[in-house]
């Protein structure tokens, strides 16, 4: 089994689990070190660590570590725990996969530019979305999807879960309300908007005039997005508004 390329797979498609790897053994043990097995949040597997109770109570212990979402390394007698005629011990290493967090950086102006650069480097799926497709191929980024559509065209079809961030920071105010709008009512982890804080007031007023969203939902909302770092430049920026993102983040894996 490949397990580094099944933890990709996983990734990309958001499903739980957790890779368990031999790092130990004394005697006669059924595997090697070195063996890994996937378990899944439902119990199924990909690969065998040796089969019998051993694996039965390593994968009890991989689903619970899934929900703990933390490492952990199990020391297994195989006679006394597990009453397997092996007779040796056997040490598992258990570490849940954390899922890919989804980017949506609306804009690819500078600062869009330059955060999608940053955040390419982290464990962020980036999608950089611009109906101006002169903006968009300034990014050669190797890990930036671009998507060369407007918005009323991109926002019904991308999926939207308790993993995704949103950042918006196009080239007009009024396109950027109404990514806000519709972004307000999906499950996010982060959702921000770029701007000073005489937009963000205002936006927030017409919001709430309109009805599109009440006070809670809005202060929710990070606008002017980043941490306040006195940044200036568009390369400034992003480091602050990707600082904002990595603590959101961690947040969420801990």
């Amino acid at each position: 089994m490949n397990a580094y390329a099944e933890i990709h797979e996983l990734q990309e498609l958001r499903e739980k689990a957790a890779l368990c790897i031999i790092v130990a053994t004394k005697g006669s043990a059924p595997r090697k070190v070195g063996t890994k097995m996937l378990v899944f949040e439902s119990g199924r597997i990909k690969g065998t660590i040796g089969g019998g109770n051993l694996e039965k109570k390593v994968i009890e212990n991989a689903i619970k570590q899934i929900q703990k979402n933390r490492p952990e390394t199990f020391n297994h007698d195989l006679l006394h725990q597990h009453n397997m005629c092996c007779g040796g011990s056997v040490q598992v290493y258990i570490e849940p996969i954390n899922k890919m967090k989804r980017l949506y950086i609306f804009g690819a102006g500078h600062t869009g530019q330059a955060l999608s650069n940053m955040a390419s480097l982290l464990d962020f799926e980036v999608f950089l979305i611009d109906e101006r497709k002169d903006q968009l191929d300034m990014t050669h980024t190797k890990g930036v999807q671009k998507l060369n559509l407007d918005h009323k065209t991109v926002l019904p079809s991308l999926p939207f879960d308790e993993n995704s961030f949103v950042v918006i920071a196009t080239f007009d105010h009024a396109i950027d309300r109404e990514i806000l709008g519709y972004c307000l009512k999906k499950p996010h982890a982060y959702l921000g908007m770029i701007g000073s804080m005489r937009k963000v007031e205002l936006t927030k007023k017409m919001f709430a005039e309109a009805g599109i969203a009440t006070k809670e939902e809005l202060d929710k909302v990070d606008m002017p997005m980043g941490i306040h770092i006195g940044a200036e430049s568009p390369e400034e920026i992003a480091v602050s508004i990707l600082a904002k993102l990595i603590e959101v983040k961690n947040k969420l894996d801990e």
